[in-house]
């Protein structure tokens, strides 16, 4: 069953058109990776679904739910649709343990010690338990990151989107950070993510959808988009990454 769908979904900027009538079906537990050359509109597409942007036609539903357009709860589908950018966007005035539980406390009505229970937890799971306490500006990027993806999964979110959080990383930083992606896959977490990680997207991928100009040119299983593509422009594009 559809969990996550894009209907027809077009995001203008002015003249430029960023985003041409885009389809798109995901089922819940599906890891979804968008590839493309930069500007090819996957990030607008990721920011789309929390309404960081709005679409200008089209539509987008979450479980059934509309929430794209005017009226849309936005707290609502924050809390449904987690973002962990590729800068982290830590607080840097606040320990790890105050970044993560600030959104908790504020928006889902958690008692600071219920928020502080669940941080706890999370931040063991990713191996940060003795980082808690840590400014931001005293973690490494792999750990900061670390510590976003934490600040997203305290929510409980039915979806996680992933933009880039790999490249404003040191490549020895990158494998901590996928990691944990790998483990959220495990875990059966729906996820979109844009990435230029190949290896890691025919990993830990259900679906490959490789965006050009703002138009899904092609979708399908990691095997198939990745090794054998169908499109003249994807084989471009992946030997152009792989140089």
């Amino acid at each position: 069953m559809t969990f996550l769908e894009f209907d027809a979904v077009r995001k203008h900027y002015g003249d430029h058109e960023v985003l041409a009538g885009v389809d798109l079906s995901i089922e819940k537990h599906q890891v979804v990776t968008l590839i493309g050359a930069s500007g090819s509109g996957k990030s607008t597409l990721l920011r789309c679904v929390n309404a960081l942007e709005s679409i200008t036609s089209g539509q987008i539903r979450l479980d059934g739910d509309v929430v794209s357009g005017p009226g849309v709860d936005l707290n609502a589908l924050r809390r449904r649709a987690g973002m962990v950018f590729q800068s982290f966007n830590l607080f840097p005035h606040m320990t790890v343990r105050e970044n993560i539980t600030l959104a908790p406390r504020k928006v889902l009505g958690l008692s600071r010690a219920e928020a502080e229970a669940r941080a706890d937890e999370l931040l063991e799971r990713v191996g940060l338990a003795e980082r808690a306490h840590y400014h931001p500006d005293q973690l490494s990027g792999g750990q900061q990151q670390r510590a976003a993806i934490v600040r997203s999964l305290a929510m409980d979110p039915e979806v996680v989107l992933l933009d880039e959080i790999t490249s404003a990383l040191d490549p020895e930083l990158v494998a901590e950070v996928l990691s944990i992606v790998r483990e959220l896959a495990r875990d059966g977490m729906t996820m979109m993510l844009a990435t230029h990680e190949m290896g890691f997207a025919r990993e830990v991928s259900d679906l490959v959808v490789f965006l050009e100009k703002g138009v899904i040119l092609e979708q399908g299983p990691p095997e198939q988009v990745l090794v054998d593509p169908v499109e003249p422009r994807t084989r471009e594009f992946l030997r152009a990454v792989a140089a």
